[in-house]
C-alpha cells in the first residue's frame, strides 16, 4: 500500500506507459469495490401484460359504473402498483395517475365523476401497452 496519495500519484506518473497503464486499470478496479467487474446492471422488471392492463381496464370500469369500495380500491392499487415501472411511457403513467386520484367512491354516482374514470379505462391498454419496435430494413431495396 502506498503512504500517500499524493505519492502514489508520482509513482504512476513517473512510471513507463503500459506500467501506468496496468496501475491506472488497478486503481479504477479498486474503485469499484469488492465484485466490481463482475456486478451486472439491474435488470428492468418484466413489461406489464396485455392481461393485466386489461384487468385494470375492466376493474377501473366496475369502479366507475358500480361506486363501490371493492372495485375503486382494487382500482386504485392496481394503478399505483405500475406507477413506479421504469419501462412505462409518460402518457401511460398520466393515465395510472388519473386513475389513481379519481378511482374512488363518492356520495353519488354522478357523470361528472364517471366520465374521468371512464375514459382512463378505454385508454389504459391502448397506452400502456408494450409496442414492438420494427425490424430495421435492409438498406438498397426498395420497397
Amino acid at each position: 500500500m502506498m503512504k500517500s496519495p499524493s505519492a502514489a500519484a508520482m509513482a504512476v506518473s513517473a512510471a513507463p506507459g503500459s506500467v501506468r497503464r496496468l496501475a491506472l486499470a488497478l486503481a479504477l478496479l479498486a474503485l469499484q469495490g469488492p465484485g466490481g467487474a463482475s456486478r451486472a446492471a439491474p435488470a428492468d422488471p418484466p413489461y406489464p401484460s396485455t392481461g393485466t392492463l386489461r384487468t385494470l381496464q375492466l376493474t377501473t370500469l366496475d369502479c366507475g359504473r358500480d361506486n363501490l369500495a371493492p372495485a375503486c380500491d382494487k382500482a386504485r392499487a392496481s394503478a399505483d402498483g405500475l406507477l413506479d415501472h421504469p419501462r412505462l411511457p409518460g402518457r401511460c403513467k398520466d393515465i395510472l395517475w388519473t386513475i389513481r386520484q379519481s378511482a374512488t367512491v363518492a356520495p353519488a354516482n354522478s357523470l361528472e365523476r364517471r366520465e374521468p374514470i371512464d375514459a382512463a379505462a378505454r385508454e389504459v391498454v391502448v397506452a400502456c401497452r408494450q409496442l414492438n419496435r420494427p425490424a430495421a430494413k435492409p438498406e438498397g431495396k426498395p420497397v
